[in-house]
This record gives structure tokens, C-alpha cells and sequence, in this order.
């Protein structure tokens, strides 16, 4: 499957949630904690690459996906992505290590998902900030963005792990 988002900072979440509430959106999944656990070989393979491999744990619900490298695109994320419910957490962790790959970086986030249509939005709150996450294809993702006040110029296309890594470097100086 090819994976099309972006994301957009937020200010407010309430308010956002309400907004999309009022244009028809649909809530699929309450607000929740996700913990994310990317896995790589020592080497850092995988990150060389820009592809990812995540372990998502949301309350009992485990998934294991894997991204490809991001395709050339100014204004959204293109992926490859592919994606399993895992039956059981401990297990895959366990054959993650027996392949060699360790816990490269871990980071938490809320999640509300919603449905506009064929489109899937999330609410995300990080500690980094709130966010919204849009994701189908690239003409509903703009139409849905529109609607809510957001151009192209507000698009982010990187990853949170990106976001994330940066905002420690900032922090520290490094």
C-alpha cells in the first residue's frame, strides 16, 4: 500500500476536534495513548535507508508496520507502507531481537482518529505539540486541509520521529 499524509501544527485540539465534528467527521477511535517503538540493526540499516520498521502498542492492540523509503514529493508524505495486528506484543519483541533488531527510538503520543469520508484524520498530542494528521489521497487531503483554514504552506511532511530528534537537537544545542 502507498501511505499519502501530512501533518499540521495545531493550537488547539478542542477546537479542532470540533471543527471536524461539525463538517461531518466521525470519531473511530477515542483519544488513546500509542507507545512507538522503531527497531533497527545495530548498523542503524534501516534508518540509513530512511525506512522504518514500528512496533504501535495501543491499549491491547499491537501493530507492526513497515515504511518505505519517502518518495519525492514537495507537499505530502508518500510512502510504501505495509501493516499487521500482531496477537501478541512480548512474542514479536522477542523475534525483533532473535532477527537482530533492538529498539532504536521510542516516543508516546495521544491519538483520536477520525473519518472524513475516505479520509483518515488523527488528532496527536506530543510533547512537542498537538497536531493533525490527514491522510488519503492527495486531492482529499488539500479539499479536507482547505476546509479547515490550512494551505499547502502548512503541510509537514516529516515524520515524528524527525520532529521529535529535532526538537532534542534544539534543546541541546546539538
Amino acid at each position: 500500500m502507498i501511505e499519502t499524509e501530512v501533518k499540521i501544527r495545531i493550537r488547539d485540539l478542542k477546537s479542532m476536534r470540533s471543527r471536524l465534528l461539525s463538517i461531518g467527521a466521525v470519531v473511530s477511535h477515542e483519544r488513546h495513548v500509542e507507545e512507538n517503538v522503531l527497531y533497527d540493526f545495530p548498523s542503524g540499516t534501516l534508518r540509513s535507508r530512511r525506512s522504518a520498521l514500528r512496533l504501535r502498542t495501543a491499549g491491547r492492540r499491537v501493530l507492526l508496520t513497515f515504511k518505505g523509503q519517502p518518495q519525492e514529493s514537495r507537499s505530502f508524505k508518500v510512502r510504501e507502507e505495509f501493516e499487521t495486528p500482531v496477537g501478541n506484543g512480548g512474542q514479536i519483541r522477542k523475534i525483533l531481537r532473535g532477527l537482530g533488531l533492538q529498539p532504536a527510538f521510542i516516543y508516546r503520543k495521544h491519538r483520536t482518529v477520525l473519518r472524513v469520508g475516505r479520509v483518515t484524520v488523527a488528532l496527536d498530542e506530543t510533547e512537542i505539540g498537538d497536531f493533525i494528521e490527514i491522510e488519503g489521497k492527495r486531492h482529499e487531503i488539500v479539499r479536507l486541509a482547505r476546509s479547515l483554514g490550512f494551505s499547502r504552506t502548512d503541510f509537514i511532511t516529516a515524520s515524528y520521529v524527525e520532529l521529535l530528534r529535532s526538537a532534542k537537537a534544539e534543546a541541546t544545542g546539538v
